[in-house]
């Protein structure tokens, strides 16, 4: 019998996937196996309908909700949660794309979780953006565009039917102020996705290069472009905005409501359980209000308060759990690991400098 499907954030069924996925986490972050079985029970219980507009099949939830749905996610299993941001980054892109026919063809099934996508667009907004050569470039032909070259971080691609990747545009070898998005079908010659990385924290997300040689994409394919700064058109998974706070607000969820039920036979952790759940409520607060467009809040300073919890909260929790922490399997060292990934997921400079003050003892300007 299939589970009832989540209608809402306050929808039971969310405790009820919830608990399941965090029943898996411990097996999934020693065993670094790709979440198949997460993804399936996410399936299962409509999550993949949240985020799209029921002319596709989708539920269409608004911000809100679905920062809801993040916040309870993350706090049950962070990696499952980072490969479901870049499916549904990929999926948005697609939606807002002027190209009716990729969207009617790819959509409704995504929906229904019959097909999985991701995004290998760093290159274009936090990662190697320094480089005079792209890493990944696109040339005119007869009919589409061949691409070259490597996207650096990409999620899932050998688990993926077609990977959103962004190109930029070459004439004659020379590179041009224009980009563009392609709906990368894997199975394309040329196409090969690389060992994902051995990372400290999230390795199961399988997360590396996606290597790209004289690869003929279709105009069918295209998402976006070619236009310059094509990432500011649409909607998608941007970097430093607060979807990413959100991720690192549930992480810090989990190990504060760690150190409360510690708390309970060990009044000694009252004192900095109590600041830590009143630093979560004013950053929660800041969250929802940039949310909801009421604050004047820059999305970077919620990112580096919100990276700055994650970082405590977690370690507080190791500290609590003493040397069982330690131990591999043990939440807390997971949260602990997982907490530095804030540190280097698209992080912008301003983020980064911040953040390295606050260990620094410093304060940032």
């Amino acid at each position: 019998m299939s589970p009832k499907k989540i209608t809402s954030p306050e929808d039971p069924a969310m405790g009820e996937l919830c608990a399941e996925l965090a029943g898996l986490a411990r097996e999934l972050d020693l065993s670094n196996e790709w979440p198949a079985r997460q993804l399936q029970l996410c399936g299962e219980y409509g999550v993949f309908e949240w985020f799209l507009d029921p002319e596709w099949g989708g539920q269409g939830w608004d911000n809100q909700a679905i920062v809801h749905g993040y916040l309870a996610l993350s706090s049950a299993c962070l990696t499952t949660t980072f490969v479901i941001t870049q499916r549904t980054g990929a999926c948005r892109r697609i939606a807002s794309s002027s190209n009716g026919e990729l969207q009617a063809e790819l959509l409704p099934d995504l929906v229904r979780g019959k097909l999985m996508t991701t995004v290998g667009i760093s290159h274009l907004t936090t990662s190697r953006r320094h480089l005079a050569r792209p890493v990944l470039c696109a040339e005119r032909a007869a009919g589409g565009y061949v691409l070259n070259g490597f996207s650096p971080w990409v999620t899932g691609a050998a688990q993926s039917d077609f990977v959103v990747v962004g190109a930029t545009m070459t004439v004659d070898d020379q590179v041009t102020p224009e980009q563009l998005l392609v709906a990368l079908p894997m199975n394309l010659p040329g196409v090969v996705a690389g060992e994902p990385a051995q990372m400290v924290g999230v390795t199961a997300s399988h997360t590396g290069q996606l290597q790209l040689q004289e690869v003929f994409v279709e105009d069918r394919w295209v998402v976006a472009g070619p236009l310059e700064n094509v990432m500011s058109v649409g909607i998608g998974a941007g970097s430093g905005g607060y979807q990413t706070s959100t991720l690192a607000l549930g992480l810090a969820r989990s190990a504060i409501e760690f150190l409360a039920a510690e708390s309970v036979q060990r009044p000694e952790l009252g004192t900095p359980l109590e600041a830590l759940q009143q630093n979560y409520q004013e950053v929660h607060n800041q969250l929802f209000s940039v949310v909801r467009g009421e604050s004047d809040c820059l999305t970077e300073l919620l990112r580096q308060r919100a990276n700055s919890l994650a970082l405590r909260s977690a370690q507080a929790a190791l500290a609590a759990a003493k040397g069982t922490g330690y131990i591999l399997g043990h939440p807390a060292g997971r949260w602990c690991r997982e907490a530095l990934f804030f540190l280097v997921w698209s992080c912008p400079q301003p983020v980064l400098s911040a953040n390295l003050c606050e260990l620094a003892g410093i304060a940032s300007e």
